[in-house]
């Protein structure tokens, strides 16, 4: 199998994993654990894994020009990111936020203008609209409490920032995807994101009578930590040497259908006409506004 088909098989690993991990974080907080001590949990876990993966692949040396960005990688892929999907998944649905997780094609757009001067087009336009619409209404209209989701519309919201630092991650990444070995990469920005988050997550952390935990528990736990983490960047910046961060990004597409068979599965939530009407509005705004013209 060659690189780029490699590629696209991590990316495709990624997206399943992350589309189970809607449920199976979610069912942990808060009555586990709460959002910000499991997010020290997982890149604290994740921080030991790659460095202690890392002690077989060469010492690269980091340039001083690639230092802001490094840090800059850390804020927003593993802390920024990490912090508003698990507090909006304490607060909202697994449904809801492998929906809303979709629109991140769009934001990466809208970035790319912004920033990169791409052109958008008329059909990107009108894709950009209905995906924000979709979005819109998901977090506004879906205010339906459940008994574990305590506050929908702020979660969606922080579900739209999750998605939005995510988005900008895959920008800023790309350029040290082709200068550094994926482990130097991920040991140097899971350690910054530790560093950041020990002040945030700790108390949250600290507060878990871990020898208490069931045997069940403690898997779910390794699940988010070693496959939802661990593995999913790993893959994810394996993938990003070989494709663009566009492509990368319309992976997210799998995450919505792997997460709501699995949550209706498991009885964690469920469908109503207001989410699949969001989800229809989202994928179409990210089909228009990611479809590349014909070319005469």
């Amino acid at each position: 199998m060659n690189q780029r088909n490699l590629a696209f098989l991590a990316a495709t690993a990624t997206s399943v994993i992350y589309g189970i991990n809607h449920t199976i974080a979610k069912d942990l907080m808060p009555y586990v654990i709460e959002p910000y001590g499991f997010i020290f949990l997982r890149i604290s876990g994740a921080a030991a894994l790659f460095w202690l993966f890392s002690i077989g692949f060469p010492n690269e040396k980091i340039e001083k020009s690639d230092m802001l960005r490094f840090v800059a990688c850390g804020l927003f892929g593993m802390t920024i990111n990490m912090l508003m999907f698990f507090k909006g998944l304490s607060l909202s649905t697994p449904i809801n936020s492998s929906v809303v997780i979709t629109l991140v094609p769009v934001i990466l757009l809208i970035l790319s203008a912004v920033f990169l001067k791409e052109k958008i087009t008329w059909r990107k336009y009108v894709g950009i609209g209905l995906g924000l619409l979709g979005a819109l209404a998901l977090i506004f209209f879906g205010i339906k409490k459940q008994n574990n989701a305590p506050n929908i519309p702020l979660g969606n919201i922080l579900f739209l920032i999750n998605a939005t630092s995510y988005a900008i991650y895959l920008i800023i990444v790309k350029p040290l995807v082709k200068k550094y070995h994926s482990i130097t990469l991920m040991k140097w920005f899971f350690l910054i994101a530790f560093v950041i988050n020990f002040p945030i997550g700790f108390n949250e952390f600290a507060a878990v009578n871990w020898q208490a935990l069931p045997l069940l528990i403690i898997g779910k736990l390794a699940f988010v930590v070693i496959g939802t983490t661990f593995f999913t960047y790993l893959f994810n910046i394996y993938a990003l040497k070989q494709l663009q961060p566009s492509t990368i990004g319309a992976f997210i597409y799998l995450q919505p259908v792997i997460a709501v068979i699995f949550a209706v599965m498991m009885e964690a939530d469920s469908l109503n006409p207001l989410r699949i009407g969001s989800a229809i509005l989202i994928f179409v705004g990210v089909f228009l506004s990611t479809r590349k013209p014909k070319i005469a």
